[in-house]
């Protein structure tokens, strides 16, 4: 069973919005931290953004005042609202968390990402 499972991403214009979505598997518990973060062909995967489980919210630099992040503890469900979207948004989103994955222990885990296209 996949522990992340993405969704929401697709191609969208220069300036316009979509929302990603993130759903961990209920075999992994204690979360506190969920992320998302993004691979942009021949570049390093990157920090987005990330909010623990009192909602302490932190952000990359380049996208602060247009994607917000939040989540639903009871659903352990994390969500990326990204808003003015630019052709450098386009990469491949991840989702990660940590936590306690029934019979595989405590460790970080991912999904499989979801591509996100901005054209121009």
């Amino acid at each position: 069973q996949v522990p992340l499972v993405e969704s929401g991403g697709g191609l969208v214009q220069a300036g316009g919005s979509l929302r990603l979505s993130c759903e961990a598997s209920r075999t992994i518990f204690s979360i506190n931290v969920m992320g998302w973060y993004r691979q942009a062909p021949g570049k390093q995967r990157e920090l987005v953004a990330r909010i623990t489980s009192g909602n302490t919210t932190n952000y990359a630099d380049s996208v602060k005042g247009r994607f917000t992040i939040s989540r639903d503890n009871a659903k352990n469900i994390v969500y990326l609202q990204m808003n003015s979207l630019k052709p450098e948004d386009t990469a491949v989103y991840y989702c990660s968390t940590q936590g306690l994955r029934t019979g595989y222990g405590w460790g970080e885990y991912w999904g499989q990402g979801t591509q996100v296209t901005v054209s121009s």
